[in-house]
């Protein structure tokens, strides 16, 4: 990974937000979550590894970090599209920031502010919180 630049390319948080602010069902959230992994850097095959699975999802995910400068910036693929989108909305709220922001904002309240938490199956919202946690064992290891 560059360590120059931030691999996320797509919508910021605030953007994320006004978006689903403007849908008036959940389909339309649905597909606009969808929508947020194609702007997800592409993962080789060779860092598809058992090392770089995340344990605590149901379906498949990897993910490579690198924290430094430190800064949060991290790759990650899934077999699910709506996993993927999740980990769209990951990179839109962390990649790129400094390591505090880790810490700091509080991703649970983003999920909930989203309608994250009502909508999205219990196993998903297990495995988007195990993507944040790893985010966050990872930084803490890397210091």
């Amino acid at each position: 990974m560059n360590e120059s630049t931030n691999p996320w390319q797509g919508p910021d948080l605030t953007d994320i937000r006004e978006a689903f602010s403007l849908f008036d069902d959940w389909e339309d959230r649905y597909r606009y979550l969808i929508d947020l992994a194609k702007y997800l850097p592409p993962l080789g095959d060779d860092l598809k590894t058992e090392s770089n699975l995340v344990r605590g999802c149901t379906s498949r995910v990897w993910m490579v970090t690198d924290f430094r400068n430190g800064m949060v910036r991290f790759v990650a693929d899934s077999d699910a599209h709506i996993v993927k989108g999740l980990i769209g909305l990951l990179m839109a709220i962390y990649n790129g920031e400094p390591l505090d922001r880790l810490r700091t904002l509080p991703v649970e309240q983003v999920f909930e502010e989203l309608g994250l938490a009502q909508n999205i199956s219990p196993n998903r919202r297990n495995g988007f919180f195990a993507m944040v946690e790893r985010l966050k064992t990872e930084a803490h290891q890397s210091k």
